[in-house]
């Protein structure tokens, strides 16, 4: 990591507005994190990019010239780290990490942050480029997913000022929960790859957003989609993963889901039968970590990423399972594994991995989807 150099929250601000910097905050510009703190670090990463517009990859339906616009332009709100969902995602880890760790130095960067980004002029021109023209597909699922998780971390605090921007998200929020409500029961099949537009890990985040926010519509067609596509699932092949651009697991986020809709005494059952391989005698070796040969590469550090959402889904398998299952210990040593791999690749130096990776070992580190993907 480049050295951290402590910065006054004035720094910070007109480090974010100066025109010189165009929107970039930069490690210099802020508090030396704490040494013994993992989310100080995801913190300046998610710091560092999320109104940082260049290098930028965009999604984007051109419906004449006058489309041809920078991205900032068109998608005010979410237009850095790389690509939308980044973007949305690195604003979640920036209000996980002020929600569950008050006393990190962090704070008034990532209260700044927040607040340059959520207003309710920005999210207009979010609703306004998602609802225009040929967008009915757009970042779905995953991105759209990682916003409901957004407007979930939101929801759940009392704080006034992440109250106001929850209250700024409710249009776009409205506009994407409809589009996924007409979506889904056209959706006629699962889709089971190992990135973005993997159904099973959307339907996790959209699960855990509509218990959060009451939306019990919502979670009456996920639960009966879930069960629909996948409770007659067996014999997953999960020797056949990683493929060799995973971020997702698509055997481990399916059980993370469904374990999310099943009581534990028939989820457990279904387990057995979906992943039977899973050994009884606590080892940790039946998973391999995937490698990354290239952090350079955009693609091929997919792999960093799933490990850390491997380690995640087999500690949310293991807390749906009764406490004596002998499952449990080889689940929770193989999740080890993975996240001490995950959590050693994450750097600073390229940034096609620093840009989405802090997300992803905040999820894991705060237990995100434990908290919130209980079964009813």
């Amino acid at each position: 990591m480049r050295a951290l150099v402590f910065g006054s929250i004035t720094a910070i601000l007109l480090a974010a507005c100066s025109p010189e910097s165009e929107g970039t905050m930069e490690a210099r510009d802020l508090p030396l994190p704490r040494p013994d703190s993992q989310t100080d670090r995801f913190a300046v990463l998610a710091l560092e990019c999320v109104h940082r517009e260049y290098p930028n990859k965009i999604s984007h339906v051109l419906e004449s010239d006058a489309d041809a616009r920078p991205p900032s332009a068109l998608t005010p709100a979410f237009y850095g780290c790389f690509d939308w969902h980044s973007s949305v995602h690195g604003h979640w880890l920036l209000t996980r990490i002020a929600r569950t760790d008050p006393e990190t130095p962090m704070r008034d960067a990532i209260l700044a942050a927040l607040a340059r980004s959520l207003t309710a002029e920005n999210i207009a021109g979010e609703v306004d480029y998602y609802t225009s023209g040929n967008r009915a597909s757009f970042e779905r699922p995953y991105g759209v997913a990682w916003f409901l998780q957004l407007v979930a971390e939101l929801d759940e605090s009392e704080d006034p000022q992440m109250r106001e921007w929850r209250e700024n998200l409710r249009p776009l929020e409205d506009g994407i929960v409809a589009n996924m409500m007409s979506w889904l029961p056209k959706l006629a099949y699962p889709i089971r790859i190992g990135t973005h537009n993997q159904s099973a890990f959307a339907f996790g985040l959209m699960l855990d957003y509509g218990r959060q926010v009451g939306n019990e519509e919502l979670e009456q067609m996920l639960v009966e989609k879930t069960l629909e596509f996948h409770e007659g699932d067996r014999d997953c092949p999960i020797g056949y993963e990683p493929s060799g651009e995973d971020f997702l697991s698509p055997c481990l986020m399916e059980a993370d889901l469904m374990r999310r809709v099943m009581r534990p005494d028939r989820f457990g059952e279904w387990l057995g039968g979906f992943l039977p391989g899973i050994p009884l005698d606590g080892s940790a070796d039946w998973l391999e970590p995937g490698i990354v040969r290239d952090p350079t590469d955009g693609k091929l550090v997919h792999l960093d990423g799933v490990n850390l959402s491997r380690a995640w889904a087999m500690e949310g398998i293991a807390s749906a399972l009764p406490p004596a299952d002998p499952r449990r210990a080889s689940l929770q040593a193989s999740a080890d594994r993975h996240r001490e791999t995950g959590i050693a690749s994450i750097s600073s130096e390229t940034y096609e991995g620093s840009h989405w990776l802090g997300s992803f070992a905040t999820y894991l580190v705060t237990k995100r989807g434990i908290v919130a993907g209980t079964a009813n």
